[in-house]
């Protein structure tokens, strides 16, 4: 578990990070999301214990992270532009991390280069910015660490590539408990694979909330209502996030349980009636705005 408690972090007179409280629970895949300038690296480098907090405390299983060996065995960190040395190859880089993470897997390593034909003696400087991107996620997980700190990690890769990376994450999860802590500003690349959700705006923790528990309590529908009347009754017991309409298909965002959103329309006569899945992104705007924030100007795309 990392346990993050009254934490700030300040660039001279700015304010990067604002006496953040965080809990990030084991076995699962947390997402860090936030518009730019919003805290994300800052913060992921205060975990990594690369930053010292201005104040506060970190915590990775109980250890105090900043300097401190112990806690820095737990994880391993690829930030948003991994580093390199001059004139690496794949293979000397691997060989790097297996002398820093005793438990690095060679054997997988040299498998999972094959898998994404990356070739292991090329030097690192002459492969494109996804093939970068591709070796220093293959690298992270061939250290075997509990905890994986990843800095806009699909930045760069083709749709493929995506789904073939969390593809990665799911198998290593379910072997062994891997938990991946993913910070990004696109809601989208993250909504089908994390657990749980962190929002941070202007360095401050806007929510956390469990994704399955959000989505049990914000419901999507389209409808058609046969009069006008039936409609204004119905929004009149609604709870509204978001209503929009094109012609007579009205498309609702609405807080409350299914059950609770279905016996509102029981008893109301539909031309169309239809619950639909939810994106992140739908979630983000109802959670924001239950705790007052304008989310037209914090949109993520």
């Amino acid at each position: 578990m990392i346990e993050i408690d009254a934490l700030s972090k300040d660039y001279g007179q700015t304010e990067a990070i604002k006496n953040l409280n965080l809990t990030i629970e084991e076995d699962r895949v947390f997402g860090l999301i936030g518009t730019n300038g919003a805290g994300k690296s800052t913060l992921l480098r205060m975990i990594a214990g690369i930053l010292r907090p201005t104040s506060g405390h970190i915590t990775i299983d109980g250890l105090p992270v900043y300097d401190n060996p112990a806690a820095k065995k737990k994880f391993c960190f690829i930030p948003d532009d991994p580093y390199f040395f001059p004139n690496a190859t794949a293979e000397s880089m691997a060989r790097d991390y297996a002398a820093v993470y005793q438990e690095f897997d060679q054997e997988r390593f040299a498998r999972l280069l094959a898998d994404f034909r990356l070739e292991p003696k090329r030097r690192i400087h002459d492969y494109s910015k996804g093939m970068k991107r591709q070796l220093a996620i293959l690298l992270g997980l061939c250290t075997n660490t509990k905890y994986l700190l990843l800095d806009e990690v699909f930045d760069g890769l083709d749709p493929v590539m995506r789904q073939s990376m969390k593809s990665l994450f799911a198998e290593d999860m379910d072997r062994r408990q891997l938990t991946p802590i993913i910070a990004s500003h696109n809601l989208r690349e993250l909504e089908d694979i994390c657990d749980h959700i962190g929002f941070l705006h202007s360095g401050g923790l806007l929510l956390s909330e469990d994704l399955a528990d959000m989505k049990l309590e914000i419901q999507k529908l389209q409808c058609v209502f046969k009069d006008d009347r039936d409609m204004e009754e119905v929004l009149g017991k609604l709870k509204l996030v978001d209503h929009s309409s094109r012609g007579r298909l009205h498309t609702l965002v609405v807080r409350g349980s299914r059950s609770e959103v279905e016996a509102v329309f029981d008893h109301v006569p539909m031309t169309f009636f239809e619950i639909l899945p939810l994106t992140l992104e739908e979630i983000f705007i109802a959670e924001a705005e239950a705790v007052g924030y304008d989310t037209r100007k914090l949109i993520l795309k």
